[in-house]
């Protein structure tokens, strides 16, 4: 076996483990005031948020920061199995970049709610984690392209 193929193949198959680690791993810590304390905010918090105030972005998101890049890491491991056709990694990449929407919609997040005025915002680990899952993605899926 290709020892390329047997990286991504061990990379992609990490994902599986990473991504629901960095969905509960802490984005952001967010306070109106500092002194009252930082709540922590991960996808799964803020998803839960979102679902009792607005589920058409909940189900958005939900597909941004779940479906879609699990998905693809699914598809992937199936494409370096020869289970599923090189022709379907145009729509795997779409999904990542789906998923990289997420990662923006985190990061326009933080601007906007850094403006406010009152509102403190931290970043935390499981931002850089979930970034990192979804660039190593982009990676695993441009290293999987079939040489012509």
């Amino acid at each position: 076996m290709n020892r390329t193929l047997l990286g991504l193949r061990i990379a992609n198959l990490a994902l599986l483990i990473l991504f629901p680690i960095a969905w509960f791993a802490p984005l952001l810590r967010a306070a109106l005031l500092p002194i009252f304390g930082m709540d922590e905010i991960s996808v799964i918090t803020g998803l839960q948020s979102l679902w009792d105030t607005d589920a058409g972005l909940a189900l958005l998101v939900t597909f941004l920061a779940i479906f879609a890049p699990y998905s693809k890491t699914i598809g992937l491991a199936l494409l370096h199995w020869n289970l599923l056709s090189p022709k379907t990694l145009p729509v795997l990449e779409i999904l990542g970049k789906l998923a990289m929407a997420d990662v923006f919609l985190i990061a326009l997040y933080i601007v906007i709610a850094k403006g406010a005025g009152h509102v403190t915002i931290e970043t935390a680990w499981g931002l850089y984690l979930f970034t990192g899952c979804i660039l190593t993605q982009v990676l695993i899926s441009w290293k999987s392209k079939p040489v012509a």
